[in-house]
């Protein structure tokens, strides 16, 4: 199944795909790959599920490139976000797994598919509890998603 056909097939985004990198809107620019062409859509899930989980802290982009789905959340990265920043990653765990199987299936096995985007500059002090979590949660804020720096899985 592409990328296009499970998002079609989930109900709750049915009609948030976007080709290339267009869901990111204003923030196209904090996403870099190699080939362009590899890309293979991209999806808003914040505003497209914003209606049917209004109170919810919800996950912002979904990316397709060369056949597998990384998430990205465009983000302040300060101290005090940090535990929005755990919830958002757990709504989105738990959205896959529930609401978007088919989108689900097609999450990278390959690399770490989340990731925490700064928004602006980022302010979590190492010696900082916060800065421990995020690295316990693999979202270490980073200023800009760039497929080719992205380092395949531990195992």
């Amino acid at each position: 199944m592409t990328f296009k056909e499970a998002v079609v097939a989930t109900p709750d985004v049915e009609s948030g795909y976007c080709a290339g990198i267009e869901a990111f809107g204003e923030y196209k620019s904090k996403i870099k790959v190699p080939d362009p062409n590899k890309i293979d859509g991209s999806l808003d899930i914040d505003t497209t599920t914003l209606k049917l989980y209004p109170d919810d802290n919800r996950w912002d982009y979904a990316i397709c490139y060369d056949g597998e789905v990384f998430y990205i959340e465009v983000h302040s990265a300060i101290t005090s976000q940090v535990s929005k920043m755990v919830k958002k990653l757990q709504w989105l765990k738990t959205w896959l797994a529930t609401k978007a199987p088919e989108i689900n299936k097609l999450t990278t096995k390959t690399k770490q598919p989340y990731y925490w985007v700064q928004s602006s500059k980022c302010d979590i002090p190492r010696h900082m509890p916060q800065y421990k979590i995020v690295v316990q949660n693999k979202i270490l804020p980073m200023p800009i998603w760039d497929y080719s720096k992205i380092k395949k899985k531990e195992r």
